[in-house]
């Protein structure tokens, strides 16, 4: 009887193991396993020896952290992520405001064609990004675009898609398909709060905009803080829009955002040792990034130190 429940007990704690084993298995092949080559080819090099021409001239050898060394002190990756940054604060504020304003406006008592609403402002998320990005982009080539013809009518010229400009155009596609997912995410967490918390506040004679900035906006502290998490994470990792706009116009380097360059040292160039090693400081800087935030906002929020 003793081995009986023994063998009934230990079925019941393998139970659990076997439900994960596929996410564990899929875990293993398509993120653990990538992560590993990747950073075993960043401390990978080719070294050359004669003219290179011969066979065995070329050789893959152990580097060390040369390749980090490399790309830590490669100017035109960090050029890159300054304009990330420039990019991305124009993404963020603009992207994650839009979001809240619309789920606040989703969210109040008499607003009409809520479903539609939501349908339409969630839909360009639904886009895929190269579709989206190619889309905008015609619409601002000066042949084709018709906003030329609106700046035209008040006396204005302006090329959407020049030096100055192009960097807005890039952040007017991201925020036209992130909007929608933020949007959905916020007004989601709205939805699960018990309406007597605005009754209340209403019986206290607060105004909807009042509920909006002292009731609503508390309660969507963890859902905002979740979405910029996101956002800053998509927004280090930039590639579309760039890429895709880059034949429309020779603004756009080959090494606009870090991983564009990634893709250049890899693809391109033929590097892919040294575009290993770029994309793990890509992955590490995100990773403090993040953290970071989220320690700041933790400490802000509750206090602690």
């Amino acid at each position: 009887m003793t081995t009986k429940k023994g063998a009934r007990a230990a079925r019941a704690g393998a139970a659990p193991y076997l439900f994960l084993a596929p996410a564990m298995v899929l875990f293993a092949l398509f993120l653990a396993l990538p992560i590993g080559y990747t950073v075993y080819l960043s401390l990978r090099r080719t070294r050359v020896s004669g003219l290179g021409l011969g066979r065995g001239s070329r050789r893959e050898v152990f580097a060390g952290l040369d390749n980090y060394a490399a790309a830590v002190g490669d100017a035109e990756l960090w050029a890159g992520w300054l304009r990330v940054l420039g990019y991305g604060a124009m993404v963020l504020a603009v992207m994650l405001g839009l979001a809240l304003l619309f789920a606040l406006m989703l969210d109040t008592a008499h607003v009409r064609l809520a479903r539609f609403s939501r349908i339409a402002i969630f839909l360009p998320y639904a886009v895929p990004g190269v579709a989206a990005t190619l889309l905008w982009g015609f619409l601002y080539l000066p042949s084709l675009s018709p906003f030329q013809g609106v700046l035209s009518a008040f006396g204005g010229e302006a090329n959407l898609l020049g030096a100055g400009t192009v960097v807005y155009s890039m952040a007017n596609v991201a925020v036209w398909g992130g909007v929608g997912f933020n949007m959905l995410v916020l007004y989601t967490t709205l939805r699960a709060v018990p309406r007597e918390y605005y009754e209340a506040a209403r019986i206290d004679g607060a105004s909807e905009l009042q509920i909006a900035l002292w009731v609503k906006i508390p309660i969507l502290t963890p859902a905002i803080i979740l979405t910029t998490v996101f956002s800053i994470i998509a927004t280090i990792q930039v590639f579309t829009e760039p890429t895709a706009l880059r034949p429309l116009t020779n603004t756009i380097s080959s090494t606009w955002s870090p991983l564009m360059k990634v893709y250049r040292d890899a693809f391109v160039v033929g590097d892919i040792y040294a575009a290993a090693a770029t994309s793990i400081v890509i992955a590490a800087i995100a990773l403090v990034v993040s953290f970071g935030f989220l320690r700041v906002v933790k400490n802000r929020a509750f206090g602690e130190g």
